[in-house]
């Protein structure tokens, strides 16, 4: 009895389906919060935004990958998950691992490196931390200019577990597959650049150094020149270590950064100041370049997710908010 063999998936179709996924992933993400915000209000979605985004990639994956199917980007382009040894569909365990390896350690990191507490008490597992999502950027790049250099393993987590794809579309002998090779040289070409950016200012900073910057001297220095300032005053003066995001709803009355007398203000007057994200009276109002006003934390959670205005979609820059004490 002759056993069918099935070839290796092109790189094409592996991209393909890739993107496909991170499409659906996506459009799922975005309507769930669609309908969390209705019901729960936009405060609600942006303090437990990364929980969200954690339970939609597990619903995703566990009920495709998870079950030995393909997803739905895989369907698209007809390849199959294979173990690259055995060539037989993955075990549970690689599968388990191909789910929560990349979706549990993206939501932790994200949340401890976020927290401020850690930053006080521990700042240098703060400061790796810190640095540690820039490295696996630096692996992920060097893994996808392999895989365009020689076509297997697309993904990091995909290489370590040994998890490969076979095509249900025989090859063609009379047709050659596209070649990426010249995208993994230009990688590869773009980490050498970043290695030499990289190594050149970390000698300038020493430099900049007297002595060299030796412990404590020298992360202040470092810490200093990166401190940004209003009217001669550094930014973190006035607004605090605090995540802005996390921190629970204030009533308009207890606003400290404010120079109005907010319970004087007519009810009228009052109901025009509120925060079109929060649908609450403003607090802590800063203003976008195109000048809209939103509270701080509201409009801070919104542009890390999107940076966009969420009323004229213009380009957002979160180091360019400017707080305002009179609006």
């Amino acid at each position: 009895m002759l056993v069918p063999s099935f070839p290796q998936a092109q790189q094409a179709q592996i991209i393909r389906a890739n993107q496909r996924d991170l499409y659906h992933v996506s459009s799922l993400r975005e309507q769930a919060e669609s309908v969390l915000r209705s019901w729960l209000g936009s405060r609600w979605l942006t303090r437990w935004d990364k929980e969200v985004g954690l339970l939609v990639r597990l619903v995703y994956y566990g009920a495709t990958t998870g079950r030995a199917v393909q997803t739905l980007g895989e369907e698209y382009t007809d390849i199959w998950q294979s173990s690259s040894t055995q060539r037989v569909p993955p075990p549970s365990s690689a599968r388990a691992g191909l789910i929560l390896v990349p979706t549990l350690f993206a939501y932790v990191l994200g949340r401890v490196g976020s927290a401020h507490s850690l930053r006080e008490r521990y700042p240098g597992i703060a400061e790796l931390l810190k640095r540690l999502p820039v490295w696996l950027e630096v692996v992920s790049e060097i893994n996808l200019a392999i895989f365009y250099l020689r076509g297997t393993y697309y993904d990091v987590v995909k290489r370590v577990f040994g998890i490969r794809y076979i095509s249900s579309i025989p090859e063609d002998p009379q047709t050659r597959p596209p070649s990426y090779s010249l995208l993994g040289v230009l990688l590869i070409v773009r980490l050498l650049h970043r290695l030499i950016t990289t190594v050149r200012g970390y000698q300038s900073s020493v430099l900049k150094i007297p002595g060299g910057g030796k412990g404590k001297e020298r992360e202040g220095a470092v810490a200093a020149s990166k401190e940004m300032y209003l009217d001669d005053r550094p930014v973190t003066s006035f607004l605090g270590p605090t995540n802005p995001e996390g921190e629970p709803a204030r009533p308009a009355v207890e606003d400290e950064r404010t120079m109005l007398d907010v319970a004087s203000i007519p009810e009228g007057l009052r109901a025009a100041r509120n925060c079109t994200l929060c649908l609450e009276e403003r607090t802590d109002s800063c203003s976008t370049e195109c000048g809209h006003l939103f509270c701080w934390s509201c409009i801070v959670g919104w542009g890390r997710e999107k940076a966009e205005c969420p009323l004229c979609r213009q380009s957002l820059n979160l180091t360019r908010l400017i707080p305002i004490y009179n609006l």
